[in-house]
């Protein structure tokens, strides 16, 4: 029963942008403050990693349902990533209407999906854990950006403060994750994708700040994600059995 829920959370979920006009980014007039071109949100291209999220979630979910239905490995994640897919189903149509809602939802979804990634096993990395890393890295940025956009929206702090802090709190969330999930690097490459986006958005402003911690972060986040992929190739080298 929770992997046809599964399936169905994940097909309500990647049905959305195609009922309702999609999400590239907060209108500025939503805020107090409107926040034309903040530092803290990544060039409209970024958002296109959705396209990939989606279909490797619809994918997976399928794989799960028609070939471990009843794995343990597979079982503990499916609560968590369920409840973060059926509040994801209802983000775009409440980002329309309010950012605040918006924000503290897709914390909802970053938290579980958190959760369902650190508790996915370690059988069937590009079924299981890949499309799950792929949306808790973004969603890592995501709930960071929209946060820092409530917090500059809303005159608590300044953008490039606002962008500052949050590049830092999403880089902190990200490391924390890799090295309790180091077997996921495609984690880390959602969150690279997401910081290079950010890069982009900033090239051509004064915002060096700014492009230099991303430069920090994505070389921190390259390097955390090579020491995995090297990790998890070692360990297959050792569990490789010796045909002499």
């Amino acid at each position: 029963m929770k992997a046809i829920l599964a399936v169905t959370a994940t097909m309500a979920f990647a049905l959305v942008p195609f009922m309702t006009d999609g999400f590239a980014g907060f209108r500025p007039d939503q805020f107090p403050i409107p926040q034309v071109d903040p530092p803290v949100q990544p060039a409209g291209y970024a958002f296109a990693i959705w396209g990939l999220i989606y279909l490797w979630l619809l994918v997976g979910a399928g794989f799960g349902l028609l070939k471990r239905a009843e794995a343990p490995e597979w079982d503990a994640m499916r609560w968590p990533l369920i409840a973060s897919l059926v509040v994801g189903a209802a983000w775009i149509p409440v980002a329309q209407m309010s950012p605040f809602w918006a924000t503290i939802l897709i914390w909802v979804m970053l938290v579980t999906a958190l959760w369902a990634l650190l508790t996915a096993g370690k059988r069937d990395r590009i079924w299981l854990r890949t499309p799950i890393a792929l949306y808790a890295g973004w969603l890592t940025a995501a709930a960071c950006v929209a946060l820092g956009l409530m917090l500059a929206g809303h005159g608590v702090v300044n953008e490039r403060l606002a962008a500052l802090a949050m590049i830092g709190l999403a880089l902190a969330i990200g490391l924390v994750t890799m090295a309790l999930r180091g077997d996921t690097p495609e984690y880390a490459g959602a969150l690279i994708w997401a910081l290079v986006g950010i890069v982009v958005a900033n090239i051509g402003t004064a915002n060096w700040v700014v492009l230099a911690l991303c430069a920090a972060g994505i070389a921190v986040l390259t390097l955390s994600a090579w020491q995995a992929h090297t990790g998890l190739s070692r360990e297959k080298g050792l569990n490789r059995p010796d045909k002499r």
